[in-house]
């Protein structure tokens, strides 16, 4: 870690962690550590799964199955996303600006 990292404590599952996180990146890292609590409380509360370790377990498997399958599955391409984004707002002014020109 860089030398602007701080330390946030966090809690997930009921447990504390202090982690390490660089100046600007709190507001990420709390959406992760809300995401995983989630996830976790989720396979904890179908009760079919006993003891945070394997419930960590499982949680780490069911996100990586979620990644990959994004990835490998032709999923989303935040690249191609900004480009098509751009191009459509690059349309969107172009109308505009023929619409100003009407009035």
């Amino acid at each position: 870690m860089a030398d602007n990292a701080k330390t946030l404590e966090v809690s997930i599952l009921g447990r504390s962690y202090k982690v390490a996180c660089e100046d600007g990146e709190r507001e990420a890292l709390l959406q992760a550590v809300a995401y995983v609590d989630g996830k976790m409380n989720d396979i904890k509360q179908s009760g079919k799964i006993a003891g945070t370790e394997r419930i960590a377990v499982m949680t780490a498997l069911n996100i990586a199955h979620e990644l990959l399958s994004t990835k490998l599955g032709g999923g989303f391409d935040l690249g191609q996303a900004k480009r098509r984004i751009s191009s459509i707002e690059a349309k969107l002014d172009e109308a505009i600006a023929r619409q100003d020109k009407l009035f």
